[in-house]
């Protein structure tokens, strides 16, 4: 069941992001989003078992959790997880696919309607070992306020993970497609029209390691997310296994390596609080 937050939320306030949702959760079988998924999950795993071990029962928030793909893969894993988003067609995007878990998975799961920016009313200081921010810096002037926001509920020892738009690799997306004017204006420039037809914005790993710095959650590790297939069509198929084992595998070396990270569509940072 999704509950609305009532401290003062506003359902019916616009957001960046809900004029594309019905066009992202159209993408959700798409090869460029499986990669993503699959790629940062297994990045998280990572870094989850490495802060906590790997019998570690975490509570996690996952602020902008969309359709719910990652709180469903944490909440299999046995963690308590608190789903919050403002749309309410992912939401329920994410209520059906909970709806498909067993009791036991669907029992660790709360999703709430609000916007992570106010998380900090609802929930107390060190309410949480894991916070989620993925794709959502994006939709939003800056990042600052929901950071700040955010890092206020992670516990000490906890991990904050965050999926953004690379602002140093901004050209290479219209470069690659041939469009000209659009790489030379990503020089001078973190705006950008993403696939879903929405303004957007882009941000640097240098910013967001000092701001995350500054909070008191200092980088540990980052990624980069789809280096090879951010080119593919939106209707682009999965390939069959074999390939599509070599394929993640492949991206997820080069998330993981020098130069290819750097020029990656999408950063995945993870900051940890002393």
């Amino acid at each position: 069941m999704v509950l609305p937050i009532q401290r003062g939320h506003d359902p019916a306030r616009p957001t960046g992001f809900a004029p594309g949702s019905h066009a992202w959760l159209a993408k959700l079988g798409g090869l460029r989003n499986v990669v993503r998924q699959e790629l940062v999950a297994r990045q998280l795993g990572e870094q989850l078992s490495a802060q906590f071990g790997v019998d570690a029962r975490l509570r996690v928030l996952d602020a902008g959790c969309g359709q719910g793909t990652q709180l469903v893969r944490l909440a299999r894993a046995g963690h308590q997880v608190t789903g919050l988003d403002p749309d309410p067609d992912t939401l329920a995007a994410a209520q059906q696919a909970l709806a498909l878990e067993p009791p036991e998975v669907r029992s660790r799961v709360q999703l709430l309607r609000g916007d992570g920016g106010d998380c900090g009313r609802w929930f107390g200081p060190a309410s949480f070992d894991v916070v989620l921010c993925h794709g959502v810096l994006m939709y939003l002037p800056e990042p600052e306020p929901l950071l700040a926001a955010l890092a206020r509920i992670l516990a000490p020892g906890g991990l904050l993970s965050v999926l953004v738009r690379n602002g140093d690799a901004l050209a290479l997306r219209p470069g690659l497609a041939g469009d000209w004017q659009g790489a030379v204006a990503a020089f001078s420039g973190d705006a950008y029209t993403n696939r879903l037809g929405l303004p957007t914005r882009a941000d640097r790993r240098a910013d967001l390691a000092r701001t995350l710095s500054e909070l008191d959650v200092p980088v540990r590790a980052w990624f980069g997310v789809r280096v090879f297939t951010d080119q593919a069509a939106d209707d682009a198929p999965i390939p069959p296994e074999p390939e599509l084992a070599l394929l993640l595998d492949a991206e997820d070396r080069a998330g993981r390596t020098d130069p290819y990270r750097r020029v990656a569509a999408l950063l995945h940072l993870v900051g940890a609080r002393p």
